[in-house]
């Protein structure tokens, strides 16, 4: 599985106080012939995420046509589950509706943060979308003790299916605790009431816990193929062999997953954007083509770009 990379498409500029930097984890729209619309999370000058979007040409994601100058979402009140972020995590269309899952972020005391899954709808095509609700979707249990992070979410066949990281646990280094996490699986008659069994997607290596996130999927030929982000337990943020990179997965039933990452035939850059980590993928198809949209170095301070891939 090939890929070609072909370049840097964003970053913000920091012209506004709510998008003062980063572009991450891109989710792109294919809302007609002519234009994608490019779905990211930014940050304000606290630190704090609200998605956004912008515009490009359809197949020449490089060539942007227009940039939103307004968050899509606000942080939630004090209290609730986002009231220290929101991020843009998967978007499908259902009824006439655009539903977008989103990640709410809490800061704690003795770990950096705490994420549940949260849902916003859409009825103008995309454009202004507003929370289904002040609570997540997906928290804690008492089988599932820690945090869920980044997901995707698939309507198939009238069954609502997803893929979303599950924490489990964290683990001191250097004085820092670090998460641990891998992909799990869950289905719904309705896309909001989540039904989780503990099935494990994409699990660790020969056991040694590290971090397994952001899954991307698409459906062909009976096959399911999923694309993902995996780094090392420790020292991933600026050591190129711990750091984030972007994994492949394939499944028959949707649920559990085979590893297949060496066949992802893609690499770090020489220098530049993404030279140091490539992560958070996601993987659409268009004119025969699978193409791939993602971050770079820092988790998304140095924005996003894309590679194509001929085959999987």
């Amino acid at each position: 599985m090939k890929w070609e990379k072909k370049g840097f498409i964003f970053n913000v500029d920091g012209n506004y106080e709510w998008m003062n930097s980063y572009a991450c984890g891109p989710v792109v729209d294919m809302i007609s012939d002519d234009v994608w619309r490019i779905y990211f999370t930014t940050r304000d000058t606290k630190g704090r995420s609200r998605p956004t979007y912008l515009e490009v040409e359809a197949g020449n994601p490089q060539n942007v046509l227009y940039v939103h100058n307004e968050p899509l979402l606000d942080i939630g009140k004090i209290g609730t589950f986002d009231d220290c972020g929101v991020s843009v995590l998967s978007l499908l269309d259902h009824d006439g509706k655009k539903y977008m899952y989103y990640l709410g972020w809490t800061v704690r005391n003795t770990v950096s943060y705490h994420n549940s899954l949260g849902l916003a709808i859409s009825e103008d095509g995309g454009k202004t979308f507003k929370k289904f609700s002040e609570g997540p979707l997906l928290s804690p249990t008492y089988k599932e003790p820690y945090c869920n992070g980044a997901s995707f979410t698939m309507l198939d066949n009238d069954v609502w299916r997803l893929w979303y990281t599950s924490f489990v646990g964290w683990e001191t280094y250097d004085n820092h605790p670090e998460p641990l996490y891998h992909i799990k699986y869950a289905e719904s008659t309705n896309g909001i009431d989540w039904n989780r069994e503990q099935i494990v997607s994409v699990d660790f290596i020969d056991g040694n816990k590290a971090g397994i996130a952001r899954p991307s999927v698409i459906k062909e030929d009976g096959v399911y193929k999923m694309w993902y982000t995996y780094r090392g337990a420790s020292d991933y943020r600026t050591n190129k062999e711990n750091s984030y990179r972007i994994g492949y997965a394939e499944s028959r039933d949707g649920k559990v997953f085979e590893r297949l990452d060496n066949q992802m035939e893609i690499s770090l850059s020489n220098e530049g954007w993404d030279s140091i980590m490539m992560t958070y993928p996601h993987v659409i198809k268009h004119d025969g083509k699978y193409w791939m949209f993602y971050n770079g170095n820092t988790f998304g301070k140095t924005g996003f770009g894309y590679a194509v891939c001929e085959s999987v």
